[in-house]
This record gives structure tokens, C-alpha cells and sequence, in this order.
């Protein structure tokens, strides 16, 4: 069963059945990629492009590991490496692109809105791969399907996001996700860094998104906390005082990890600020499953691509 639509823009408009889809559809490519020979010929004769005008390391290399794992033609393009550098605009490398058929597109922009455009100029499926700080799809999948891992439903569940939710496109995606799913979301982070009116857009959701007053009433009997670091590269004035005054009063450390409950699981997107937005004897600890975020990332795009691209 493919997704009833050409991209994957965000979440915001997914329905809870895509979602779940999306999810269901992971757990086969998990067992795969826990076989000797990780490789299926689901995606053969289909070309991956993948077009990224930002830095990255798990989504990239996780998107091309999956292309390759569904034995799509996978090809990587970096902003450095394109004519972007010679001033073509981004609409022309979409026509061009085009031009050459491929069957999906990948794309990860500074610009909210960009994979948005591309999608009007192309027949081939668009993938947002993180837009400014608007969305950011995949990852709120991933997580959400690192929790079902762990909790096996969503559902009821009390999710704590902590960092700079203003700039963060993760913070936006999960919040729609997991709403959409039942859990109830709760967000804390500076002031300055939390964006006014964000929770209102969630009314009709099964679940619920709120504002905390401070970071330990957000994670305090919480199933799950998500530390989130702070998009240094978004911001362009002082938000807060220091990073060190910014760790003592919402970094995630042992004895406020003891406010959640016993069971509570760690999630961070990456890449980690220690010392900042967590200590390290949490993020390496037995609550983390940051790195089944990582290895999950791999079944969840392979999913995404498969879903969209008409695999067999």
C-alpha cells in the first residue's frame, strides 16, 4: 500500500493512518537491516538524489544507506559541490535535475518552505530532509518509532521536549506527531526560546501540546524526555546569558533524570552538546536509546522511500 500523495513535505498534514503506515511499514525494514546480507531489490532501476544545502551526518548518511539498502541508484549532492556556488538558483537545479528523471528527491534546506518549492517544479517525489526552522519529518518518525519500540504505544504517554524550541524544526515535527498520537507534549526551554502561541495550534489533536513553567515540571513523572541543543546557527541574538548558565538551569543530568519515571527513556536528534543540553552519564547511560534513534533512522527513510517511490 503506497502513501495516497507524491511528497513528504511534513507532518503537520499527515494523517494518523500515513503515520502509522510509515511506522508499520519500518518495522519490516528494521529486520532487514538486522540480517547478514542488509540489501533487498525493492528500489531497483529507481534513482535517489540526494540533495543536501546543509551540513549533516545522521540524515544524510542514513538516507543514503537506505537508497542503497532498497538497491535504489542513490546519488549525494552537497551545496559546496553544486552549481548553487556558481549562482544558479535553487528552482533551476530543481528543472535540472528533473530533466535527468529521477525518482525521488531528498532535499535539506536552510530556507523554510524550500522542499515545498521544488515539490511544484518536479514529477519526482520530495522528501524534506529539515527545512530552516520549520520541519523536519523524518527524524519526528524516527523518534516516534523509537518510542513505540520502547513503550509500544503512544498514546497516554507524557513527552518532554527541552532546548531551543523556537529554532528547532524536531520540536515542531514531534509536537505534531506525537499529539496526533495521543501523547501529551510538554515543552520548556528559556523564555526567549519558546515561540508565543505555538501551543494553540494544536487543539484538535488526541493528544495535547503545553508549555511548562521550567524544565523539571516538564519532566517530572515523564515517560519520555527529548533534549533538544541549541541551533546556534538560527539564532541572531544573545538568547541567554552562557552555554554554562544555560546547562545549570535546563541540561539534563542524573539527579533531574530521577524526577522521571523509572522507566523513562533519553532521546536527542544529534548531534549532542555534551555538557551543555546533557551530561554524559546520561546521554551514554542505560535511559538512552539515542543510538537506536540513529540505527532506527535507517528502517523509518528506507520506509519513506520505499512508500513513495513505488517500490515492489
Amino acid at each position: 500500500m503506497p502513501l495516497n500523495r507524491k511528497d513528504l513535505l511534513g507532518i503537520e498534514d499527515l494523517s494518523v493512518e500515513e503515520i502509522n503506515l510509515i511506522l508499520d511499514t519500518a518495522e519490516t525494514f528494521r529486520d532487514i537491516n538486522q540480517r547478514r546480507i542488509k540489501k533487498v531489490p525493492t528500489l531497483r532501476g529507481k534513482t535517489v538524489i540526494n540533495l543536501f544545502f546543509e551540513a549533516s551526518t545522521r540524515t544524510r548518511t542514513s538516507f543514503e544507506i537506505a537508497g542503497k539498502r532498497l538497491s535504489a541508484d542513490t546519488i549525494n549532492i552537497s551545496a559546496s559541490t553544486s552549481s548553487v556556488v556558481k549562482g544558479e538558483t535553487l528552482i533551476d537545479t530543481a528543472n535540472n535535475l528533473e530533466a535527468m528523471a529521477p525518482d525521488a528527491i531528498v532535499i535539506r534546506h536552510s530556507s523554510s518552505g524550500a522542499p515545498h518549492k521544488i515539490a511544484h517544479h518536479v514529477k519526482a517525489a520530495v522528501i524534506n530532509a529539515g527545512d530552516g526552522a520549520h520541519e523536519h519529518p523524518t527524524q519526528a518518525l524516527l523518534d516516534a518509532f523509537t518510542i513505540r519500540q520502547s513503550k509500544k504505544t503512544l498514546a497516554g504517554l507524557k513527552v518532554a521536549i527541552v532546548g531551543d524550541i523556537l529554532h528547532s524544526r524536531v520540536a515542531r515535527s514531534n509536537a505534531y506527531l506525537l499529539s496526533k498520537l495521543g501523547a501529551h507534549v510538554f515543552l520548556a526551554g528559556p523564555n526567549t526560546l519558546l515561540p508565543r502561541g505555538f501551543e494553540t495550534q494544536f487543539a484538535n489533536a488526541e493528544g495535547s501540546v503545553q508549555f511548562a513553567a521550567n524544565i523539571n515540571d516538564a519532566i517530572s513523572d515523564a515517560d519520555v524526555v527529548m533534549m533538544l541543543r541549541i541551533q546556534l546557527e538560527r539564532q541572531s541574538g544573545g538568547f541567554f546569558p552562557s552555554l554554562k548558565e544555560y546547562s545549570i538551569h535546563y541540561g539534563l543530568n542524573s539527579k533531574r533524570l530521577a524526577l522521571t519515571k523509572p522507566d523513562s527513556i533519553v532521546l536527542h536528534p544529534g548531534p549532542v552538546n555534551r555538557g551543555v543540553e546533557i551530561e554524559s552519564d546520561v546521554a551514554d547511560g542505560a535511559r538512552s536509546v539515542i543510538l537506536d534513534q540513529v540505527a532506527n533512522g535507517v528502517a523509518v527513510r528506507m520506509a519513506v522511500l520505499y512508500l513513495l517511490a513505488g517500490g515492489e
